[in-house]
C-alpha cells in the first residue's frame, strides 16, 4: 500500500500542470467578457418576438448572421399564426418579412442562399419546395417573384397576396398606409396574374389602368386602400 507522499509523488508524474482542486475555478480564472450581458438580452428578445419552433437551429442562424454582421432571422413584433394555418409552423407574413430584409439586397438570389435562410427561421423545407415548383425557379432565383409567390402562399388569392405585399414591402412606419411604388405593384400583379393563368391580358391591362389617375395623385405610390375592394380585381 503506498504511502501519502508516494500517492503525491505519482500525481506529481503524471498530471504536472493539474492545479490543486481549490483553485482550478477561482474568481480570477474566469473572464466575462463586458458585452456578454446585452448580447444575452438582445437574443433572449429577439427569441421571445420571433418563436422560432428549433430554439437551437435559430439560435445557430441568429449568432451566425451577428458574427457576419448579415440582417438577423428575427422579427419586428410578435405576431399570432395566420387564421388559415392549421399549425403555426409554416410562413407568416412576419418571416416573409424577415427573408426579404435579408435577401432582397440583390435582384437574384441563389437556391441554397435562400435554403439556409428558409432553414434558420425554421420553415418546412416541403413549403419551400412547394413555392419553387409553382415558380418553375431553378439554381437562380428571382427575389421579388418568389416574394410574390410567398404573399400568395399567405393570401390564397392575388388580391390578399397583394395586400400583403404592401405591408411586407412599405417603407412606412407601422400602423401607417401601407404603400409601395405602382412600378413595383404592377410587377407584382402581372406576374401573379401570369401563372393564375384565367386572367386574359386585357383584363390586366384594364385593372392597372384603372388605378393610374388614383397613384398619379399620390406620387406614383399606391396604397391597399386604392385595390383592395377594386370591383375590376379578378379573385
Amino acid at each position: 500500500m503506498f504511502c501519502h507522499q508516494s500517492r503525491h509523488s505519482i500525481q506529481n508524474l503524471y498530471f504536472p500542470e493539474m492545479p490543486p482542486p481549490d483553485t482550478m475555478y477561482c474568481a480570477q480564472q474566469i473572464n466575462i467578457p463586458p458585452e456578454l450581458p446585452d448580447i444575452l438580452k438582445q437574443f433572449t428578445k429577439a427569441a421571445i418576438r420571433t418563436q422560432p419552433q428549433d430554439i437551437l437551429q435559430w439560435s445557430a442562424a441568429y449568432f451566425t448572421a451577428l458574427s457576419k454582421g448579415e440582417t438577423l432571422p428575427v422579427k419586428q413584433r410578435l405576431e399570432m399564426p395566420l387564421a388559415t394555418q392549421k399549425t403555426d409552423t409554416g410562413l407568416t407574413p412576419g418571416l416573409l418579412k424577415v427573408l426579404h430584409k435579408q435577401l432582397s439586397s440583390k435582384e437574384v438570389i441563389s437556391k441554397e442562399d435562400l435554403q439556409q435562410r428558409w432553414v434558420g427561421l425554421c420553415l418546412p423545407l416541403e413549403q419551400l419546395d412547394t413555392l419553387l415548383s409553382l415558380g418553375n425557379f431553378s439554381a437562380n432565383i428571382d427575389w421579388m417573384q418568389f416574394l410574390a409567390l410567398g404573399c400568395s402562399a399567405l393570401g390564397g388569392t392575388i388580391i390578399s397576396a397583394l395586400k400583403y405585399a404592401c405591408e411586407i414591402l412599405t417603407e412606412n412606419e407601422e400602423g401607417g398606409a401601407a404603400r409601395i411604388p405602382f412600378e413595383m405593384f404592377v410587377g407584382l400583379y402581372t406576374y401573379l396574374a401570369h401563372l393564375d393563368g384565367e386572367i386574359p391580358q386585357d383584363q390586366t391591362d384594364c385593372f392597372l389602368s384603372s388605378l393610374k389617375e388614383t397613384v398619379t395623385k399620390q406620387n406614383c405610390m399606391i396604397q391597399v386602400a386604392d385595390f383592395y375592394s377594386h370591383k375590376k380585381v379578378r379573385e
